[in-house]
């Protein structure tokens, strides 16, 4: 995603999305949320562990996200997983339900977030990894990580 994280107020991020799916291509999206909605996700009421995009009749729906009931809503609250209608421009969408079509491919929310007072997903156009590229991930955490544990331990006088 282009842009600084800066103007961005982060409600919620999907870290596993990255470890089982390979993100091809990112793309920002407004949500229809209903006002109880809102007030829960300033909050940082949300999850998105287990959700998903899916594109039917030319728009594009958030799926099994949880965005939890805003306490002082009462009955105006919401069904916490409710499929959310994802804003996108109609060339986005067909692009978006082209490349879902083919083999192997999915739309999968990275991040939520506020960016000007407007809440935001981060959708990301991905590939189910396999097992042995998540093992591959993980080696190479592994070894930034003892590289920097070098870098530190380097710097300091040990006794």
């Amino acid at each position: 995603m282009a842009g600084a994280d800066s103007d961005r107020k982060r409600i919620a991020s999907n870290r596993k999305a990255r470890f089982d799916y390979e993100i091809l291509d990112t793309f920002e999206a407004g949500i229809a949320l209903l006002g109880p909605e809102v007030k829960s996700l300033r909050a940082g009421n949300a999850n998105l562990g287990d959700a998903y995009a899916i594109v039917r009749r030319g728009e594009v729906f958030l799926v099994n996200a949880h965005i939890g009931p805003y306490d002082q809503a009462g009955r105006a609250n919401a069904a916490p997983r409710r499929e959310r209608k994802l804003l996108l421009h109609r060339a986005e969408i067909e692009r978006l339900s082209g490349r879902v079509a083919e083999r192997g491919f999915t739309l999968v929310p990275i991040a939520l977030y506020f960016k000007d007072g407007r809440a935001k997903v981060e959708l990301g156009l991905a590939r189910g990894k396999k097992t042995h590229d998540k093992r591959q991930t993980i080696r190479e955490r592994e070894s930034a990580r003892e590289v920097q544990r070098a870098v530190r331990g380097r710097g300091r006088s040990r006794p």
